[in-house]
């Protein structure tokens, strides 16, 4: 996969935990790239890239206000993820009820 086509997916926007901070952040509210870096942590420079790959993959929104450039979610590319892992919950739920089910039959029966 090469490096454009990997920014253009959204799995791999929300891949590392700098970009999934701005995402939760910006789930409170629109901010600009200064307000990011200083909430979540990161340098301007790396807020400022962090944003361009969402903004690439349409998880976040821009406008100008001034000089500055304000940002907020666009969460409908999560659906995407959302719909992904759907499926596993089919998966884990079937395996926490077999365990439910190992635990539930007494230790002196499980032994035979």
């Amino acid at each position: 996969m090469s490096r454009s086509s990997a920014n253009a997916d959204v799995f791999h926007a929300v891949a590392a935990a700098s970009r999934r901070q701005v995402i939760d952040r910006l789930a409170k509210g629109e901010a600009s790239v200064g307000a990011l870096a200083d909430e979540v942590g990161l340098s301007y420079s790396a807020a400022s890239q962090h944003l361009a790959i969402l903004f690439d993959v349409g998880l976040v929104r821009r406008r100008h206000e001034g000089r500055r450039r304000l940002y907020r979610l666009d969460a409908a590319p999560l659906r995407e993820v959302a719909r992904w892992v759907s499926h596993y919950e089919r998966f884990w739920s079937e395996r926490l009820d077999r365990l439910q089910a190992f635990f539930d039959v007494p230790a002196r029966r499980r032994r035979r």
